[in-house]
């Protein structure tokens, strides 16, 4: 054997993945008589020109903006080239 079981980690027994789907529907359920609450507060927090809730609104209506990041070598990288 190579020990790999000894190398520490989290173990994901019961506990990795998904929830079911059945949770998902109950926590839908529940939540669903809550809407109207708050979609009025997400309004009143517009109204108020608080920049949260403008954000809020924005990620949940047009998504998140995608993240990129400009990268720019300004050093010369040697490459090593090894041969047999």
């Amino acid at each position: 054997m190579d020990g790999r079981k000894n190398n520490g980690g989290h173990s994901t027994k019961g506990f990795a993945g998904r929830k079911p789907k059945a949770e998902e529907i109950e926590l839908i359920e529940r939540l669903s008589p809550l809407d109207d609450m708050a979609f009025e507060a997400l309004k009143e927090g517009i109204e108020k020109n608080d920049f949260r809730y403008v954000k809020l609104f924005h990620e949940y209506r047009y998504g998140k903006p995608k993240e990129t990041k400009d990268i720019n070598l300004d050093q010369d990288v040697p490459f090593i080239i090894e041969m047999d």
